[in-house]
């Protein structure tokens, strides 16, 4: 591939980061075909539109599907350079599953030719990408791949992680560094040609592993930070204090930033990356094993308080403001605040409603149980009780006249305005301590 000529670019894995990734690579000017599994995916980019929430996405892709640099289809097709985006999930015993990673690699193997560059972007355990390349070295004996031979290899293999955040994945995909890994040197630098044709960002070299656990070391580190703010947040509900004043008072230490805390942690990042860490050095992590404990513990107290609420007002309608796992976007992937509501509305059917303003209908989990999607203006009307999930804009931007009677319990600190329970406030609401 020539740096003057634009490669003709596929991306394997159509979603939350591969269709940003494929709509900013052809926005570049290679034409791109986007490939998924999934057919109303296919069919839903290929009408131009997308079947996520990111802004200013919609138009892009419109854009590029328009002048026909991006197309989708669910059959793999021969390119100058794979990108690989599928999900690495883990199991019940939190080992992770590389399972989408390597089936994606039998597809383009089957493609594959001389001079190709194959780039690894999915999440993934330290050595992926190495077992990437031997899968591909034993589908295709007759290319000569990195690593594995003393000659020039004849096709390129790196890992290069996003690290974006959702709500500006477009900005960050462009201006944030990237890390660069390759198997060889080689390898690193014929991924860097590629990256450079449209991140700003500084694009860094490195080897393929130390690059798999950059992306890990990211998420543990922001795990392990919030666990901190969470712990806190339960010692301070013991002690009877407001975690929200605490934090803030904190913070005006020149050294000192805490986080906020929250009902958990989610999404498909910082939720599951630290588990793969542990995984791999078992003996070795106790902190970041002892973080996800604490993080997914703070979904269980959350339970519990919200359960202590409902117990002491049984006739009161409640209210659960998101489902999201964090603000401004659709995504719900390993969400608390999903899980916080959908128990509640297991055990407690009609009373439980819940608003979100990025679901058109309830996820499955609340199949039977009878609660009810309903919006925020619906919410101030009819419930009594509001438990605020996710920190929506939609619900910050409610002001305390309209919460003025409620019970609440803000597990995200939006509404410190709301007097606590047991306060006097014959006008306002009750707010409860997270």
């Amino acid at each position: 591939m020539k740096s003057d000529v634009k490669p003709d670019v596929c991306v394997v894995g159509l979603g939350y980061i591969g269709l940003p990734t494929a709509a900013i690579v052809a926005r570049a000017g290679c034409r791109v075909r986007g490939v998924d599994v999934t057919q109303s995916v296919v069919d839903t980019i290929n009408r131009g539109e997308i079947h996520i929430e990111e802004v200013d996405l919609d138009g892009l892709v419109q854009g590029v599907v328009a002048r026909g640099l991006l197309s989708a289809s669910t059959e793999m097709e021969a390119a100058d350079v794979f990108v690989i985006a599928v999900p690495t999930p883990f199991d019940q015993d939190h080992a992770p599953d590389i399972s989408y990673v390597l089936a994606a690699g039998e597809a383009v193997a089957k493609v594959l030719k001389a001079g190709d560059t194959v780039i690894l972007e999915s999440t993934s355990p330290v050595g992926t990408t190495e077992q990437l390349r031997d899968l591909i070295a034993a589908r295709r004996p007759d290319l000569k791949c990195p690593g594995l031979t003393a000659e020039t290899p004849d096709v390129s293999i790196a890992y290069c992680p996003e690290r974006v955040l959702p709500g500006k994945i477009l900005e960050e995909l462009t201006n944030n560094d990237r890390s660069i890994g390759g198997i060889t040197p080689r390898c690193a630098r014929k991924a860097l040609a590629f990256y450079k044709r449209f991140v700003r960002g500084t694009c860094i070299t490195t080897d393929a592993r130390s690059a798999e656990m950059t992306k890990l070391v990211e998420n543990a580190y922001r795990d392990v930070n919030i666990a901190f703010a969470n712990e806190l947040s339960i010692v301070a509900d013991r002690m009877g204090l407001d975690v929200w004043e605490v934090i803030r008072l904190a913070n005006r230490h020149p050294r000192v930033n805490i986080l906020q805390p929250g009902p958990g942690v989610g999404g498909h990042c910082i939720a599951v990356d630290p588990w793969f860490i542990v995984h791999g050095a078992p003996e070795e992590t106790p902190l970041i094993r002892t973080a996800r404990g604490v993080n997914d513990g703070k979904i269980h107290h959350v339970i519990a308080r919200a359960e202590e609420l409902l117990a002491a007002h049984p006739q009161l309608t409640v209210a659960c403001l998101g489902l999201a796992f964090k603000a401004n976007i659709d995504d719900f992937r390993e969400s608390p605040a999903r899980l916080v509501a959908a128990t509640l509305a297991r055990r407690h059917g009609a009373r439980i409603k819940v608003v979100e303003p990025y679901a058109a209908q309830l996820p499955r989990e609340f199949d039977g149980t009878a609660a009810e999607l309903i919006d925020i203006d619906t919410a101030l009307e009819t419930a009594e009780i509001l438990i605020v999930l996710v920190d929506h804009d939609q619900f910050r931007a409610v002001p305390l006249a309209e919460r003025a009677g409620k019970l609440v319990y803000d597990t995200r600190g939006i509404w410190l305005d709301q007097p606590k329970l047991g306060e006097q406030a014959p006008v306002a609401g009750l707010r409860l301590a997270s």
